[in-house]
């Protein structure tokens, strides 16, 4: 018997359902045997072959598969979202037997049968998401063959892999990947905000992938089960298409089916976050009341303070003392209140700053409060990273001092927006209250987000914005919850756009934080920065306030820096900036990305990237160095092309047939387009 969902091609013979001609799930369970020779790949574990068929539901909302070994029933789900060329799966393990079980690893699915086979590895390539910090979302295209798969071997050592161990979920890779076979794309994303894993290998020819969360060779992770109780693994999103925008296009789909706007955020506000180039991490009562009018009179509509807020030591040496989130009288001298009734006065509404799952490891009030077991502790021992100790969101004590934190900062400050930062990670995880370091990483960091979430219901008419030290937790799993996140912490304007082209492939375009700073406070040469309006008319030119803004107009935009010292022409190009981005607002939150020149990287003389919505494109194009002209192609002919952003500033452009050429008179310039196709 045949059958098939989507691209998946499954076949049940002599009481085995195969994927590919694959088993579609894999199972270890400790002291069951796993075949030898394989090295550390995730297939051949001891269930694999020992699962047999039970049985399979197909319907409209999606595919349920039931196989069942001696100690194991697994059921694999796969679910559909209307209107989307994808689905979401994850599988569910019950141990059947009447004895307790350790599971070592459990996959939400093998797909087997995957690009061409072994024999085809020159002709198969992966797109993998590189990340670090200031530069997010790298996608890197290799061939299979490159990264050591061909045809040595009847079944190979070798394999591709992706995988993180930690709590900053995407410190190093995002856990998405897409694979490419003669012209067909397939998308792939695990919602896991700790530890994940998927590797791509070969099994008597044939190529599969091998998706799923914690093992015990990557993190350490096992899992005991007594008799009836079930475990579930990450789900994993699939998309598929026939391009590179149009498999990015179906993600997009099913990363907006999972989740919904709420309605405080349903207008994609423009939020003003006096951190970067501007207070840091020493905002003052003076400082934003000098700042906030500026703001409210640009056209922002929140108004944020971040770190520095609370605590009375200086900004330069905060962060092994923070831990309290009470307000600071040195900062503050009115109290953190006034000062956000005064950014309500203004018509903005205000915002605070936190970084609620760490202490600093000097805050003496709140080592005095917590218990040891309210920390992340490793060998009975607590975890500590650069000044900061790390707190268990399992322990009672935690949750309740927090939640009351968030209750005080909304209901006493009149926050309406909460940032809630992440800046370190905890690495392996804990060894307590868990069966071991994995699977105390995984509930630690599952408590977490309950606890957000809960936040996050208690409080509707606050948005919540996740960060961590910019992109490093910027995973489907965290993004579901949030409003919005901050992609990076980039600080230089003229490299944000090697992040921003490539984001949207990874993050919605209403949830991707972008900063907006025009006036950069680091000394540029031997021209040392002062905050005063001859230094920043001398460094800030109308193109410059322009390219930080196209940064941000196709995401979320987060405006920064001393704008109250630009001169009456460069604010007027801020305020063109936010009114022309909150005409794009409502076609922000249908429309899908478009990479005319593919994936960018640090090296390119060029960048563009846009949203498509319907026969309309809105397009960001970045000259940076090298050659001026660009010549963009699109899929079908342009009927119009007209620059959408700033409307007053020259540029020589033109379009033909299906190309939009423009001539850049400068580096480090940019323009927004609006293209009409036919």
């Amino acid at each position: 018997m045949e059958f098939e969902f989507f691209k998946l091609k499954f076949s049940i013979e002599d009481g085995k359902i195969r994927l590919g001609g694959y088993p579609l799930a894999e199972v270890h369970i400790a002291g069951e045997k796993k075949d030898s020779h394989y090295g550390l790949k995730m297939v051949r574990s001891s269930e694999c072959e020992k699962l047999y068929y039970v049985s399979h539901e197909l319907s409209d909302s999606g595919l349920i598969i039931v196989q069942r070994s001696e100690l194991v029933e697994v059921k694999t789900v796969l679910s559909t979202y209307s209107g989307t060329f994808g689905f979401k799966v994850h599988s569910e393990v019950t141990n059947i037997s009447d004895k307790e079980i350790t599971l070592e690893e459990a996959s939400a699915l093998v797909y087997g049968g995957i690009l061409g086979g072994i024999n085809e590895t020159e002709n198969a390539y992966i797109y993998r998401f590189t990340q670090s910090h200031h530069g997010e979302c790298q996608p890197r295209k290799f061939s299979l063959f490159d990264l050591g798969l061909f045809n040595a071997n009847p079944i190979s050592q070798k394999r591709v892999f992706g995988a993180n161990i930690g709590s900053w979920s995407t410190k190093e890779e995002l856990p998405q990947a897409i694979l490419e076979y003669k012209g067909d794309h397939t998308m792939f994303s695990i919602e896991s905000n700790n530890d994940w894993y998927w590797e791509i290998s070969d099994f008597a020819e044939k190529m599969y992938l091998f998706v799923g969360g914690g093992n015990i060779n990557f993190g350490g992770w096992y899992k005991k089960l007594a008799p009836n109780q079930t475990y579930s693994t990450v789900c994993v999103n699939f998309a598929f298409g026939k391009c590179l925008d149009c498999v990015v296009g179906e993600m997009t789909k099913l990363r907006r089916a999972g989740r919904t706007i709420r309605e405080t955020d349903m207008g994609l506000p423009v939020i003003f976050n006096e951190y970067m180039h501007l207070s840091w991490d020493s905002p003052t009562e003076e400082n934003t009341r000098k700042i906030a009018p500026v703001a409210s009179a640009l056209g922002a509509k929140y108004y944020v303070i971040d770190c520095g807020w609370h605590n009375e030591e200086d900004g330069n040496i905060i962060y092994p003392y923070v831990g309290q989130w009470k307000e600071s009288k040195k900062r503050f001298p009115s109290g953190v209140k006034a000062t956000l009734d005064y950014i309500k006065a203004l018509g903005l509404k205000p915002g605070l700053w936190i970084e609620p799952e760490i202490i600093g490891e000097k805050c003496e009030e709140m080592l005095a409060f917590y218990d040891d077991d309210c920390f992340i502790r490793r060998h009975g021992k607590k975890v500590a990273v650069m000044g900061r100790l790390f707190l268990d969101f399992r322990n009672e004590k935690v949750v309740d001092y927090l939640s009351g934190t968030i209750r005080r900062m909304v209901e006493e400050y009149g926050a309406e927006y909460i940032k809630m930062d992440y800046n370190q990670d905890m690495g392996v995880g804990t060894d307590i209250d868990c069966d071991g370091f994995g699977e105390g990483l995984e509930q630690t960091q599952k408590a977490y987000l309950d606890w957000a979430r809960t936040m996050i219901a208690r409080y509707p008419n606050v948005i919540f914005e996740t960060c961590s030290s910019g992109g490093m937790r910027m995973d489907d799993k965290t993004l579901s919850q949030f409003d919005m996140v901050s992609t990076s912490d980039q600080t230089l304007y003229y490299k944000y756009p090697y992040i921003v082209g490539n984001v949207f492939s990874a993050v919605l375009p209403e949830q991707a934080g972008v900063w907006s700073y025009p006036v950069n406070s680091y000394d540029d040469g031997d021209d040392k920065f002062e905050p005063t309006e001859e230094c920043v008319r001398r460094r800030v030119s109308g193109e410059i306030v322009a390219m930080n803004m196209i940064n941000a107009l196709l995401g979320r935009m987060h405006l920064s820096s001393h704008v109250e010292l630009l001169s009456k022409e460069n604010q007027a190009l801020i305020k063109e900036g936010i009114a022309y981005y909150e005409k794009l607002v409502e076609m922000k939150k249908r429309a899908l990305p478009v990479f005319p020149l593919g994936f960018t990287d640090f090296r390119a003389d060029n960048v563009a990237a846009g949203l498509k919505d319907g026969d309309k494109i809105y397009l960001a194009v970045w000259h940076l160095k090298g050659d001026k002209e660009v010549k963009i192609p699109f899929k079908r002919n342009v009927a119009k092309a007209n620059v959408g952003y700033p409307l007053n500033m020259p540029i020589e452009y033109c379009s033909e047939k299906n190309v939009l050429t423009v001539r850049f008179s400068e580096e480090k310039q940019a323009r927004l387009f609006e293209i009409t196709l036919i």
